[in-house]
């Protein structure tokens, strides 16, 4: 074989792996682009439960308007958020502030003897696991598409092709610890 032939085999099999890399590398970014929408879709089934959640604790329990408040003004920010970094912001403050709607709720057993509100409660519940386990896809995902334009040979084609890394879906700071609620009670506290 003459080299001019060895250089053009050599070409051909290089143009081949570039473009098998290209197209690895959309699926796997169309794959990020996917699993983010499996956690919106979660996120909207959430924000779409709240009203109904909101009224039913307005007609037990009308003096926590603050908490009532601050659940609806998180759904709005969820709303309002477009940057999947703001969604994740807005949805962490909404997490918090559903926990502490359930708390107060704690305080209401007529509220909580209601069929509405267990229903809803459920519903919410579901859809938190649902939204956990799109969460976890979605890092996931976004592992595997950060490793394949971050290693050998990826790295050589994503830069120059406009591949870059994109960010997990991280909890807010000391979300590992649990809440605490205070009802404001005069309850002697035993040391």
């Amino acid at each position: 074989m003459s080299a001019i032939t060895i250089l053009l085999v050599i070409l051909i099999v290089l143009v081949i792996g570039a473009i098998v890399i290209y197209n690895n590398l959309v699926k796997m970014r169309n794959a990020v682009d996917n699993a983010w929408s499996q956690v919106e879709v979660q996120l909207q089934r959430r924000l779409d439960l709240i009203p109904n959640l909101v009224e039913t604790v307005k007609g037990y329990a009308a003096h926590e308007s603050s908490t009532l408040q601050a659940v609806t003004d998180a759904r709005a920010a969820c709303m309002k958020a477009r940057t999947p970094e703001d969604k994740i912001a807005a949805d962490n403050m909404l997490s918090d502030t559903l926990k502490s709607l359930f708390a107060v709720s704690e305080n209401y057993p007529n509220l909580m003897a209601s069929q509405n509100f267990v229903e809803l409660q459920n519903e919410l519940s579901e859809t938190e696991d649902k939204i956990s386990y799109m969460r976890q896809s979605f890092n996931d995902t976004v592992m595997k598409y950060n490793n394949a334009i971050q290693t050998f040979p990826g790295n050589l084609l994503a830069g120059p092709l406009g591949f870059t890394k994109r960010n997990s879906y991280v909890s807010d700071l000391g979300a590992e610890t649990a809440p605490v609620v205070d009802f404001g009670s005069d309850v002697a506290q035993a040391d």
